[in-house]
Parts: structure tokens; C-alpha cells; sequence
């Protein structure tokens, strides 16, 4: 059923000749060199490479965090590279969860709390209960940050981000704070919000080994892309080697 699903479905993004170029003075630094790139919707995709390869700086843009210098960028039939300040913003609001290394928790907040910190903005969001329930967490919901273990913490981070339901989820080194086994729990359930929101996952990484549970891997090297890898068999993140 999910493959029948990304099958028929039209690609989350569509990237060409993006360029990304942040100047300081007169030093110029060329984060993307004419990414040409298509993520189909409702797969699971890991970007890997070495710092500076320019991974964060395509998330961020994917995201509508930043901008591209030049180039085409669509989500679905949106054109984001066209879009303004506030465009972006409702685009963000509306369509995307963001997931980071730091967890990001209001101390003084339950866990409940801190995911209705989004559910109170989204469009259509299901309820804090609920999106805890679906990483595993319904019985800490009146836990406090302090209370939680760091993969608790970031599995909490996982339900706020997909409490809005978003089409695409973005996650920057979702588990480079964490050990194997707490790291397994969060891939678990982004793999969780990927069977049963469909909501398109992209994972940046540098544990090589997570690259086994996606759709499609990307190497990045010096702002390109340089090799695609299709995986037609991921495999379930318990059986990750870490």
C-alpha cells in the first residue's frame, strides 16, 4: 500500500541548478553548486557527506529557513523560491516539522505542553495526547523535560513536529546526542510518522548505517550531489548497524 502510494504520488520537492552563495565582504561561499534534485512523496530519504557539504544549508532551504541565491525550488505546485517573508512563513506553518540534534524543550512545560506549543498554530493538527501516543510516550505526558531521559526528550521533540501532521518532516542529525539503542527509538518513530502520516522524512546524518532504512540516500561532496542511491528494500531501524 505505501509503495502503491509513492508511486501515484507527485514529488514533496523539485529542485533545479539550485545555488546557494553566502557572502562575507568580498570571501564568497558556495554552500550549493547547482543541486539538481527530486524527493518523491512519502519516502524516506538520508543525505550524507562531510561537513560543509552543503546539507543542512538544502534543508534549511527545503524548509523555507533560507533562501536559494539562484535556481528553482517546488513543493508540490509551490513555487518557494518566489516566495516572501510571510509566504514562507504560512508555507513553514503549514507543511513542515523540524526536527534537530537539541531537543529544544520549554523546561517549565510537561510534555503535553510542549507539543501543543504547535497544535495551538497548526491548521490541522492531531491532538498532544496523540501525537505522544504515536512515539510512545502517552504515559509521560505530565513528565517535564528534567524528568525524561535525552531519548525521551527527543522522541518528544519527534511528537511536537509531527502534531501538526506535515507533509514533509526534516531532521538534522536527529540522533547525534544520543546512544544506539535511544537513537533506534527515535528512527523508529520517524519510521512510525512515515507508514501512518505519510509524511515525506529527510534525514540528515552522518551514521552511515541509518542510510539502510531509507527510500533513497544522497552523497553530498562540495555543495553537489554526487551519487543517488536507491534502496528497494529498506530495512526496519531495530536492524540498524550502529
Amino acid at each position: 500500500m505505501r509503495s502503491d502510494f509513492r508511486d501515484s504520488a507527485p514529488p514533496a520537492f523539485r529542485c533545479a541548478d539550485l545555488a546557494k552563495i553566502y557572502r562575507t565582504g568580498e570571501t564568497e561561499v558556495h554552500a550549493l553548486r547547482g543541486v539538481d534534485l527530486v524527493i518523491p512523496a512519502g519516502e524516506i530519504l538520508v543525505l550524507l557527506g562531510p561537513s560543509g557539504s552543503g546539507k543542512s544549508t538544502l534543508l534549511n532551504i527545503l524548509g523555507g529557513l533560507d533562501r536559494p541565491t539562484s535556481g528553482n525550488l517546488f513543493y508540490r505546485d509551490l513555487d518557494l523560491a518566489a516566495m516572501d517573508d510571510a509566504e514562507l512563513t504560512r508555507f513553514r506553518r503549514a507543511n513542515v516539522g523540524f526536527i534537530f540534534q537539541f531537543y529544544n524543550l520549554i523546561p517549565s512545560l510537561t510534555a503535553e505542553e510542549n507539543v501543543r506549543l504547535v497544535t495551538d498554530i497548526a491548521e490541522k493538527p492531531m491532538g498532544a495526547a496523540d501525537a505522544l501516543a504515536l512515539v510512545g510516550l502517552a504515559n509521560r505526558r505530565n513528565h517535564y523535560p528534567a524528568q525524561l531521559s535525552g531519548g525521551e526528550q527527543q522522541r518528544v521533540a519527534v511528537a511536537r513536529a509531527i502534531a501538526k501532521q506535515p507533509g514533509v518532516l526534516l531532521c538534522d542529525e536527529p540522533t547525534g546526542a544520543l546512544d544506539s539503542s535511544t537513537g533506534v527509538q527515535v528512527l523508529e518513530t520517524l519510521a512510525e510518522a512515515n507508514r501512518t502520516l505519510g509524511s515525506t522524512v529527510v534525514i540528515i546524518t552522518h551514521n552511515v548505517g541509518i542510510a539502510a532504512m531509507a527510500h533513497r540516500v544522497f552523497h553530498f561532496l562540495d555543495g553537489r550531489i554526487a551519487r543517488v542511491e536507491v534502496n528497494e528494500a529498506p530495512i526496519d531501524p531495530a536492524e540498524i548497524s550502529w
